[in-house]
Formats: structure tokens, C-alpha cells, sequence
């Protein structure tokens, strides 16, 4: 079975560093991720839903958030309006002390590419791009050479298990394997916010717990901020908060 490697996962020395840890010591910017009021409705001629309905929410710097709940509860819409691929109808989204409701879209952008790394469930690899060549092309739109994205995204293959797939490309990888790619991709460019969603679902155990190792590492070490859509209960015992989500309402608020 091939596992994560022992080594650290990431060397800041690397990669790209983003401001982590020096946003994390700013004792007036204590919250990450702050909604407030966030809703959603989503119209397809007369037929209207409403996703998401007035969330407020909070994730610290260094934690782990979990977002949980049945499924078309609103999850990942929630997740989505979080790292600024969706507008909300109505609502503020704040990363970082920035308002990013308010921000132009060729800004809001530069600010994923710098401070966002997202995990999809469904991967979202580029088909023509080798394993290396997407895991690289976070570094190379923030302006690192190729070669050098191309080093730093074979030494995280090689740590994520998968130094022998980086000439591979996405259809010739298991599903197992692409969403390690995924982590992989959002991991190197050392961000500050990780948006990941379902990130452990095409693991098998011992992958899946790797996986979870990682992120806790992230959160506690290099001061990210995890914020994760997931039904696995071996994540729960890591999170330092836990929001459920039904019918577009956070109806428990996060456990201690």
C-alpha cells in the first residue's frame, strides 16, 4: 500500500512562504474566516432555493473548523461563499481582516492565489497537465519559474506518496491518487486558509489518516487555518470546532 512519507510535508524553505504566522501573532486580527449574515438563494427561472439562510460564523487563526451535515445542507455552497468562488446573495465574507464581498474579481483572485488553498471533491485537475505539472502551476501563476515549481511539486508528490506518478497524467491515476494530487496542489504553495472539501472521501484508512496528520500539523505548526466539509468521524477528534449545517442554517453552533 503506498503511504505518505515520514518526512515533513512541507519544507517552508521550498515554497513560496505566504504571512501565516505573522498574521496568526497580530493580536487585533485574532479571526480567519468571519460570515456574517450569509445567504444564498439560487434562481433558475421561476424556480427559487435558498441554500444558505443568514450564517454567521467564526474559525480562528490555527484551527481546525469542521463543517458537517446531511447531504444538500448546504456544505459546500457554505464552503464555496468561504473562499470566495461563489457570491452571496446578501451577507459579508472576511478573510484575513478583508472584506472579499466587496473586492473586484481580478483582485479577489490574487487573493485566493495567495492565501487560499482549496481541496475539491471532485479534484478539478487539468486532464493535460501531468501530476507534477498541477501541483507546479499554483507556484508558476505566483510567478516562480518552471523549473523550480516543477522541483517543489515532485518533492510534495514524493512526500504525499506519489513520486512515482508525477509524469502521470490525471486518467491514468486512481481516485485515491488524484485527490492526493489535489492535497498536494493545495498545500504548495504554503497557504494560509485551506478550503478542502470531503479531502479524506477517495482514501483508504491509512491514507485518510495521514491526510488528517497532515492538516492538524499545518494548523498547529505553520499557524493555517483548516476549514473542511466532511462526514468522516475520525476528523472530529482533531477539530477544534464543529459546525453542523441543516436546511441552510448552522443549527448546533461548534463544540469547545
Amino acid at each position: 500500500m503506498t503511504t505518505f512519507s515520514n518526512q515533513p510535508i512541507i519544507q517552508p524553505s521550498h515554497y513560496t512562504r505566504s504571512l501565516c504566522e505573522a498574521i496568526a501573532s497580530d493580536a487585533d486580527t485574532p479571526i480567519a474566516i468571519a460570515a456574517k449574515q450569509v445567504s444564498m438563494v439560487f434562481q433558475n427561472g421561476t424556480q427559487r432555493f435558498q441554500a444558505l439562510k443568514d450564517v454567521d460564523l467564526e474559525v480562528r487563526k490555527g484551527e481546525i473548523q469542521l463543517l458537517m451535515g446531511p447531504s444538500g445542507s448546504g456544505k459546500t455552497t457554505l464552503l464555496s461563499i468561504l473562499g470566495g468562488i461563489l457570491t452571496p446573495t446578501s451577507g459579508t465574507v472576511t478573510l484575513l481582516g478583508q472584506d472579499i464581498t466587496r473586492m473586484a474579481r481580478s483582485q479577489l483572485a490574487q487573493f485566493r492565489l495567495k492565501h487560499i488553498g482549496f481541496i475539491f471533491q471532485s479534484f478539478n485537475l487539468f486532464p493535460a497537465l501531468t501530476a507534477a505539472e498541477n501541483v507546479a502551476l499554483v507556484l508558476k501563476m505566483r510567478g516562480t519559474r518552471e523549473h523550480l515549481s516543477l522541483v517543489a511539486a515532485r518533492d510534495l508528490l514524493d512526500r504525499v506518496g506519489l513520486g512515482d506518478k508525477a509524469n502521470n497524467l490525471p486518467r491514468d491515476l486512481s481516485g485515491g491518487q488524484k485527490q492526493r494530487v489535489a492535497i498536494a496542489r493545495a498545500l504548495v504553495g504554503n497557504p494560509c486558509i485551506i478550503m478542502a472539501d470531503e479531502p479524506t472521501a477517495a482514501l483508504d484508512s491509512q491514507s485518510g489518516h495521514a491526510v488528517i496528520d497532515v492538516l492538524r500539523k499545518l494548523a498547529k505548526e505553520e499557524q493555517a487555518t483548516v476549514l473542511m466539509v466532511t462526514h468522516d468521524p475520525r476528523i472530529v477528534d482533531v477539530a477544534d470546532q464543529v459546525a453542523y449545517l441543516e436546511d441552510g442554517q448552522i443549527k448546533a453552533r461548534p463544540h469547545p
